[in-house]
């Protein structure tokens, strides 16, 4: 098998070694891992690319490449520029924090995973959450690295033949508990933590000048029973099978009698 890995959080974050070791295994003893991990980090990019301007590519390594340039320009170069043969699989991660809930809507990681899909390559997303019983013990990846290999060829293995104009990608979030405790694995929708979002802090600097620090809010805010953060919180991997398709297909009938 042959596996391009990527990530948000930059070429040097402790979550793509993480990552390098599940892809490792995966790939087997006769397969490949490329690497193509943004030079800095890009966290919050959502699906950005980098249109307008061109994006410097080094290589730091054997199969091992940094990109100036988002997770999404990471995987267009990984796949059109770097590898001689396509990749069979692409992961982003190991995110240093949760992608549940509405943090996908922003998560560079998932936009790896968003251009993987376009790409019409299998394509997932990986992220560790963080908490008080995860946050500070030696390994605070441990969920994912212990849990990620079984989940992901047990995921491989299930995941339905795609015909769908817009391909099937999967976002994975391991619980903020170390391995030992994590209970196993649920599949959940994307939930959304209703009394909580990202705002803008102003500040000034001692000339004046006017600053905005973007903060992000309460990551044990709840969310609906059953939907990923809930069950992530409650000590369960949870995994969303996402496509790109921001069309609200319930509505379309209703809307339909308003233009008859």
């Amino acid at each position: 098998m042959r596996i391009l890995i990527t990530n948000d959080d930059g070429i040097n974050a402790p979550g793509l070694k993480v990552l390098t070791e599940i892809a490792s295994e995966l790939a087997g003893p006769s397969g490949e891992v490329w690497c193509v991990a943004p030079a800095f980090e890009q966290s919050g990019v959502g699906h950005c690319i980098s249109y307008t301007h061109p994006t410097l590519l080094a290589q730091t390594g054997t199969c091992r490449f940094a990109a100036e340039g988002s997770p999404a320009d990471c995987v267009l170069a990984g796949v059109h520029v770097v590898m001689p043969q396509r990749p069979d699989l692409i992961l982003s991660g190991v995110n240093r924090g949760n992608n549940s809930a509405e943090n996908a809507l922003y998560s560079g990681t998932l936009g790896a995973a968003i251009e993987g899909a376009l790409q019409n390559i299998p394509s997932i997303a990986l992220s560790q959450y963080y908490g008080p019983a995860n946050v500070n013990i030696e390994d605070p990846f441990s969920a994912a690295r212990v849990h990620g290999v079984e989940v992901i060829r047990r995921l491989l293995a299930a995941a339905p033949e795609n015909n769908n104009a817009y391909q099937l990608f999967y976002n994975i979030n391991f619980p903020p508990v170390p391995a030992q405790d994590v209970k196993g694995t649920r599949i959940a929708p994307q939930g959304r933590r209703t009394d909580t979002s990202f705002r803008a802090k102003e500040q000034s600097s001692p000339s004046g000048k006017r600053f905005l620090w973007m903060t992000g809010g309460d990551q044990r805010a709840p969310t609906a029973s059953g939907s990923d953060a809930n069950v992530n919180l409650d000590g369960w991997i949870s995994v969303t099978p996402m496509r790109a398709d921001f069309t609200a297909h319930d509505l379309l009938g209703p809307l339909e009698k308003a233009f008859p």
